[in-house]
C-alpha cells in the first residue's frame, strides 16, 4: 500500500515538469500586421502598420459579402526606425503579430535614402516572426490614403493588388511584382540596380452606382540604380515587360498607319540578351520570340503581316523604353547585369567605379522579335 501511495506521489509530481501553456495567447486577442509602411519626415522615421483582425478576412454563413469592414491602420515616429515600431506598441492595446507581413510600402521620400531601405529590411528581417517572402513597393501618395482603401465589393485589403500582385500579372502582364529579398540581393551586386512596382490610386476607373471608388493599381516602378533612385511611368516602361522570363500574357494593338487594325496577346516570350564587344565598346543584340493570338481584329490582314506588325510593334516599345532610361542616365533593361554575368571581368574594365554608366544610344544594337500566332479565334483570321 505504501508502495502506491509513493508511486501516486511521484507520478503527480512528475507533472509538475511538463510544458504547459503559460505562455500561449488567444489568437482573438492578437492585431495581426498585413503591410508595413515605411516613410522619412522631418528627420523622423514614420512607420504604419495596417492591421486585420479575422473579422477582416473570413465571413461567417450569417455575414453579407460585401459589408463593409474598417481598416485599422496603427503609426509611430522616432529617431530609428525600431523606435518608431515600438511607439505603435505603446497605443495598441493588445499584442501586435507581424508574423503575416506580405507587404511592405515605402515612400518615395524613404526610397531616396537607399541606406534606408537595406537598413529597414535588415531590422524587419533579424525579427523571427517577419517571413522573407515580402513584397516590397513604392509610392508618391500618402500611405494612409493607400492602407484605407479596399477591393471590389469591400472585400478585404488582402484581396487587392498590394497582397495578390501574381494574380493580376497572370492575367495582364505589364510590371513584375518582385519580394524583398530579391531587391536586396541585386542591390549587393556590383551592378546593384533593381525595379521596384509603384502603387497609387487610380480614382476615375471605378463606381460603386454613383460613387467613385478608388482602387489600387501599379502605375509605373522605381529603378534603384548605386545611389540613384529614378521612377518611370507604366507608359515609359511598355518595353521593358517583353523582356520579363516570367511574363504570362501582355496585349499590344496593332497598327495599320495611323489607325488601329486589331489587338494581340503575347504569352511564352524566350528572352536573349547578347553583350557583343567591340574594341573597348559594348553592344548589345536582343532576341525574343512569342507565341500569340488576336484577340480583336477590325480590318482583314493576312496572318504574316500581322506578325510582322506586332515584331514592329515590340521593337519600338524595348527601344523606346531603353531611350527613357537613357534621359535619367538608367540601365533600364538591366543590359549592365547581362554583362556583368557573362563577362565579369570586361565589366569591370568598363566601370572604374562601379556606379559609372557606360550606356549610350548605340549600345542597343539589333532588336530581332519574332511572334507565332498560333491562333485567331472563333473566326479564323476574319473580321467577322
Amino acid at each position: 500500500m505504501m508502495m502506491k501511495i509513493i508511486w501516486l506521489i511521484g507520478l503527480l509530481g512528475s507533472t509538475l515538469l511538463l510544458a504547459g501553456c503559460w505562455n500561449s495567447k488567444d489568437i482573438q486577442s492578437m492585431a495581426y500586421v498585413t503591410a508595413i509602411g515605411l516613410d522619412y519626415r522631418d528627420g523622423k522615421f514614420v512607420t504604419y502598420a495596417q492591421v486585420l483582425n479575422f473579422s477582416n478576412v473570413a465571413k461567417g454563413e450569417s455575414e453579407k459579402v460585401g459589408q463593409v469592414v474598417p481598416n485599422w491602420i496603427g503609426k509611430g515616429e522616432g529617431d530609428t526606425l525600431i523606435e518608431s515600431f515600438f511607439n505603435i506598441y505603446k497605443t495598441s492595446q493588445i499584442r501586435v503579430f507581424w508574423g503575416h507581413v506580405k507587404a511592405i510600402i515605402c515612400t518615395e521620400e524613404f526610397l531616396n535614402h537607399e541606406d534606408y531601405v537595406k537598413g529597414a529590411y535588415d531590422a524587419l528581417n533579424r525579427y523571427r516572426e517577419i517571413r522573407y517572402n515580402v513584397l516590397l513597393y513604392g509610392t508618391k501618395e500618402r500611405l494612409q490614403d493607400i492602407f484605407v482603401e479596399k477591393s471590389l465589393f469591400n472585400l478585404s485589403p488582402l484581396d487587392t493588388v498590394v497582397y495578390s500582385p501574381a494574380r493580376l500579372y497572370a492575367q495582364s502582364s505589364f510590371i513584375q511584382p518582385i519580394y524583398g529579398y530579391k531587391i536586396i540581393a541585386k542591390m549587393n551586386e556590383p551592378t546593384r540596380s533593381a525595379m521596384i512596382p509603384s502603387i497609387t490610386l487610380d480614382k476615375g476607373s471605378w463606381h460603386e452606382d454613383n460613387s467613385v471608388k478608388p482602387m489600387l493599381k501599379i502605375d509605373g516602378a522605381y529603378i534603384l540604380t548605386h545611389d540613384k533612385v529614378n521612377w518611370l511611368s507604366e507608359k515609359d516602361l511598355m518595353g521593358a515587360r517583353w523582356l520579363q522570363r516570367k511574363m504570362s500574357r501582355s496585349p499590344i494593338n496593332i497598327p495599320d498607319g495611323p489607325s488601329t487594325v486589331g489587338a494581340m496577346v503575347l504569352i511564352n516570350p524566350k528572352v536573349k540578351i547578347k553583350p557583343i564587344m567591340e574594341d573597348s565598346l559594348v553592344k548589345y543584340d536582343i532576341g525574343l520570340s512569342f507565341n500569340a493570338y488576336v484577340e480583336e481584329l477590325v480590318k482583314d490582314i493576312p496572318e504574316k503581316m500581322l506578325e510582322d506588325k506586332a515584331a514592329k510593334v515590340i521593337g519600338g516599345q524595348i527601344r523606346n523604353t531603353y531611350n527613357k532610361g537613357l534621359e535619367q542616365q538608367i540601365d533600364v533593361l538591366f543590359l549592365d547585369e547581362t554583362l556583368y554575368r557573362e563577362y565579369p571581368r570586361k565589366w569591370h574594365e568598363l566601370h572604374e567605379k562601379p556606379e559609372d554608366f557606360v550606356l549610350n544610344k548605340d549600345s542597343l544594337n539589333k532588336i530581332d522579335v519574332t511572334v507565332h500566332l498560333i491562333h485567331t479565334g472563333k473566326y479564323k483570321g476574319r473580321t467577322e
